[in-house]
């Protein structure tokens, strides 16, 4: 599975856009409706952005080593009835 099918980079880009539209329009424009607007409120979607990204980056190496020992597991299996025929 390549790693722009995970979701955590999707949300991590979606979190950093919506941060850049609150640095570039104010804060008032990604507030929900009703709430009070926060002046840190475009920082705090940047921090969940690199907190999903480096989620995202975690899970996606953890994904490539569980891949990796099952090949490793799958290859002695096949090699030992190669040997044995």
């Amino acid at each position: 599975m390549g790693w722009w099918k995970k979701t955590d980079f999707w949300i991590a880009l979606i979190l950093f856009a919506i941060s850049i539209i609150g640095f570039a329009r104010g804060n008032e424009a990604i507030a929900d409706p009703g709430q009070d607007v926060d002046p840190r409120l475009a920082w705090l979607y940047l921090i969940a952005a690199v907190i999903m990204l480096i989620n995202g980056i975690l899970s996606h190496k953890q994904y490539l080593r569980e891949q990796e020992e099952q090949k490793a597991k799958q290859t002695p299996a096949s090699q030992q009835e190669a040997t044995t025929r």
